[in-house]
């Protein structure tokens, strides 16, 4: 369905049901109480990127500051943690520019990145340049795989692989947070497995409250305790690793900041 149609299906909608505006403008809050009933949680712990690797800094080679991305802080997350791990194994669900694994790959010994095949992105109705612009960051890297198809229906268990590392950054609705979560543990993740969702937060003080609800309900309860939200980031985690937490508080004050060094470099054409 064309966005078009989709946006006349929904004034429709509105139109026959007026109740429904309260579900639009509320939407935030309507999941909070959903997960405050359920999970009798507002938020995630916070873990610091101190906490997780001490004295950090990061150096981070491919960066575009373009629309869509994560931030430099998401990004030095999964270069850390595949920086720690022998031999890493990473897989990702929602390629875009291919900025993430282009950094990851450069610490990882092997990288898969799932991705909506081309002509399902057409029938969605999305534009060639955006489309063209897809793993424009890691088409060429040697140790990436680019795997095509919808995460909900994609065959997991075809690839017969476990994997360190894995980044859930497809699409950030309920259903699909749940739909990915659920299919990474099934067919995926090991006992030392380390798992990141892009876009638990809006900001890195404001958590997304559908995307929360969806990882909580996708994972056993008994899996809760083993997830935290990493501080400066997007991004949630879900790692066995004892750590050391703090309760989330809006807003926040700052007890430590961060160094900047930014350059600009051209980027060769032949990966155009």
């Amino acid at each position: 369905m064309s966005k078009l149609k989709k946006l006349f299906k929904g004034i429709g909608l509105l139109i026959r049901k007026p109740a429904l505006i309260n579900h639009v403008i509320d939407d935030e809050e309507v999941w909070r109480k959903y997960v405050v009933k359920k999970f009798n949680i507002e938020s995630l712990p916070v873990v610091t990127m101190e906490h997780l690797f001490p004295g950090f800094s990061a150096h981070i080679p491919v960066f575009a500051f373009l629309d869509g991305g994560s931030l430099p802080t998401d990004i030095a997350l999964l270069m850390k943690l595949a920086e720690k791990i022998d031999a890493c194994k990473y897989f990702e669900i929602g390629t875009w520019r291919g900025e993430s694994v282009a950094n990851v790959a450069r610490h990882a010994e092997e990288c898969y990145t799932l991705n909506l095949p081309d002509e399902k992105m057409r029938e969605l109705g999305f534009p060639e340049k955006y489309i063209g612009l897809h793993a424009f960051f890691s088409k060429e890297i040697e140790n990436v795989k680019h795997l095509k198809g919808d995460s909900r229906s994609f065959d997991y268990a075809a690839l017969d692989k476990k994997f360190d590392l894995i980044f859930i950054d497809g699409d950030h609705h309920y259903e699909y947070v749940k739909n990915d979560t659920q299919k990474v543990f099934e067919h995926f993740v090991h006992d030392n497995s380390i798992v990141v969702w892009h876009d638990y937060a809006k900001n890195p003080e404001r958590i997304r409250q559908d995307v929360m609800a969806g990882i909580m309900d996708a994972l056993p309860k008994k899996e809760h305790k083993y997830l935290y939200h990493v501080e400066n980031t997007l991004c949630a985690i879900y790692t066995k690793k004892q750590l050391t937490t703090k309760q989330a508080e809006f807003p926040v004050k700052p007890d430590h900041i961060f160094e900047i060094n930014l350059k600009i470099n051209s980027y060769s054409k032949k990966n155009q």
